[in-house]
């Protein structure tokens, strides 16, 4: 397994060793020692798994402490472009987003650490994106942000077609007015 740092503290690209043959391909896609051992604490509790179709935008989700998330995101079917914005208020990179495309063809997977928004638009026909979190899901600690925050200006891949976005992630702040705890 292969991890790449990001230039944000504890963001990272997992690309997993996969083992392809005529019968198909096998691969580890998560590994506690191998995480362990790269110096990233990471004990999931819960996994997730979504379906979305080309044009939606899922986002900007967290929750807040002390169930603060953090989260490994693979895609099983499809390409997604996969983001991450620091919401830690003592760190170098706050406010910032960081954006990476993962798809089933080359498995790579984005590992997100507490403290940081995540979404996703969906590139291809269909996505299926499962992801492993460190903590439960706990309604009332949820939050967003505006997935169109001109203050981020996400460019979330989709040229000029218009995104499909749930009503709830329509409705959220800006990241300037966002609740927050990190």
């Amino acid at each position: 397994m292969k991890i790449t740092e990001t230039g944000f503290e504890g963001l990272y690209i997992i690309q997993p060793k996969v083992f392809s043959d005529s019968r198909g391909y096998f691969f580890e896609s998560f590994k506690l020692e191998t995480f362990l051992m790269a110096g990233i604490p990471f004990n999931p509790v819960q996994d997730n798994e979504s379906r979305s179709v080309f044009g939606v935008i899922r986002g900007l989700h967290y929750q807040l402490n002390p169930f603060a998330q953090a989260k490994l995101i693979r895609v099983v079917m499809g390409k997604i472009y996969d983001v991450a914005v620091d919401l830690r208020k003592n760190s170098q990179t706050f406010g910032k987003w960081y954006g990476v495309e993962l798809d089933s063809e080359n498995k790579t997977q984005f590992f997100i650490p507490k403290g940081f928004a995540h979404g996703f638009s969906v590139l291809s026909d269909i996505a299926v994106i499962q992801y492993k979190c460190d903590n439960l899901y706990q309604p009332q600690y949820e939050r967003g942000i505006s997935v169109k925050d001109p203050d981020l200006a996400i460019d979330w891949k989709l040229e000029s077609i218009e995104p499909v976005i749930s009503n709830k992630d329509q409705n959220q702040p800006r990241v300037k007015d966002a609740e927050m705890n990190f």
